[in-house]
């Protein structure tokens, strides 16, 4: 039953930024990393409930960086927190939904504001035995629900930086795990030998159930993109992520028109003010909805009901380094969230040496998303590994 003797609000937030070694570097054009750096948020209510919440913020993605994270928290979410005081968890969703994604001055806080709204729909979810199916339909958006996209799409795999000589291996190691997407990042001197490596690697199937399409991190000067898009078309590249920086969308006018191929847009794509932005440009081809970028779950969702409404592709994307908490979120998404075109995350014990719960949310054989029991985000997050891995130390926030 749910409980409604003013136990239900927050006592306290913890901010554990932490630091996983991967288990070998991840490279794309705008940067390189060793090393996993999330934050995994806890919200603890009155009657000892916790959920958790993740996100990873980075500059190059919505201008956000760990500092303006625990800022943003402070202030201008600190006085939302304090008012969260719900009956019923239809109360607990309305006072979320409304968290903004833009600080006093105007500036994105889209990093900051999913970690906490995973986190507040994690601990009222189970406060209120509600699942986070419920919040979907709270929503109202015709279309959603389960089952989603869970027994239609799969994770793809990701090529990071690599040099060439080791992508034909990693292709290969991908198809043996029985993947059938694939995403390699370019941005780099060598990208049409690189993209010519994995065709081949691919060849024979690729377009028989099997697909591959690029991301550029904003790497490219419109003429490079003008030039590799046009190559990219006649290798039989299913999208090209990100060609160019964010700001230049202006510039994929001409070059989609001359070259053919369908632009999928992550950072130039953060708030749905961006997504009305782009469908006005007529640019619009195809999204990759990230929780941690995109503002959290609900956003996501909301995302995704906009890319149906315009015939818009879109897929689950993930940020390097997410733990099981982002990944089961991820997996929400799946399920209540159908036509989802493809699939990123999901990683675990692949690319993380360690994660924060025992029971780690892994990608299955063929890269087939499995349903996740129970409520909220379904996992049980350890604090043993929490302290483990934080670094330098947890922030804690009593309200």
């Amino acid at each position: 039953m749910p409980r409604v003797n003013g136990r239900s609000h927050i006592t306290c937030i913890r901010l554990f930024p932490l630091a996983i070694p991967l288990r070998k570097p991840f490279r794309h054009a705008a940067h390189e990393r060793a090393t996993a750096d999330p934050l995994v948020i806890e919200v603890e209510l009155a009657d000892g409930t916790r959920g958790y919440g993740e996100t990873l913020p980075r500059p190059y993605v919505s201008g956000e960086n760990l500092e303006s994270v625990i800022g943003a928290i402070r202030d201008p979410f600190m006085e939302e927190l304090l008012a969260i005081r719900p009956n019923t968890f239809a109360e607990a969703l309305e006072r979320i939904d409304a968290l903004p994604d833009r600080d006093d001055l105007g500036r994105v806080v889209t990093a900051a504001r999913a970690g906490l709204e995973l986190a507040l729909l994690d601990a009222y979810s189970r406060h209120f035995n509600k699942p986070i199916s419920a919040a979907v339909g709270w929503l109202g958006l015709p279309g959603l629900g389960e089952p989603g996209s869970l027994h239609q799409v799969r994770y793809s795999g990701v090529l990071s930086g690599d040099d060439v000589r080791r992508l034909r291996s990693s292709v290969l190691k991908m198809r043996l795990y029985g993947l059938r997407d694939f995403k390699l990042k370019v941005g780099y001197e060598d990208d049409l030998e690189r993209v010519q490596v994995v065709r081949d690697a691919l060849r024979g199937i690729l377009g028989r159930g099997t697909t591959l399409r690029v991301d550029a991190n904003g790497g490219w000067t419109p003429g490079e993109a003008a030039q590799y898009m046009t190559a990219f078309q006649a290798c039989g590249v299913w999208s090209v992520e990100q060609p160019l920086e964010r700001g230049l969308e202006n510039e994929l006018i001409a070059i989609r028109q001359t070259s053919g191929m369908r632009v999928m847009h992550d950072e130039s794509l953060v708030t749905m003010a961006d997504a009305e932005e782009l469908v006005q440009l007529g640019v619009a081809d195809a999204f990759n909805i990230r929780i941690s970028k995109n503002g959290g779950f609900l956003a996501a969702v909301r995302l995704a009901h906009f890319c149906r409404r315009h015939q818009i592709a879109y897929q689950l994307g993930c940020m390097v380094g997410e733990t099981s908490i982002l990944s089961a979120a991820g997996r929400r998404f799946l399920e209540n969230v159908p036509g989802v075109v493809f699939a990123e995350g999901s990683y675990g014990r692949f690319l993380l040496r360690g994660d924060v719960t025992r029971r780690p949310i892994n990608l299955s054989f063929g890269g087939r998303p499995r349903p996740i029991p129970g409520l909220g985000w379904g996992i049980d997050v350890s604090r043993e590994l929490l302290q483990r891995y934080v670094a330098p130390g947890t922030i804690e926030m009593p309200l």
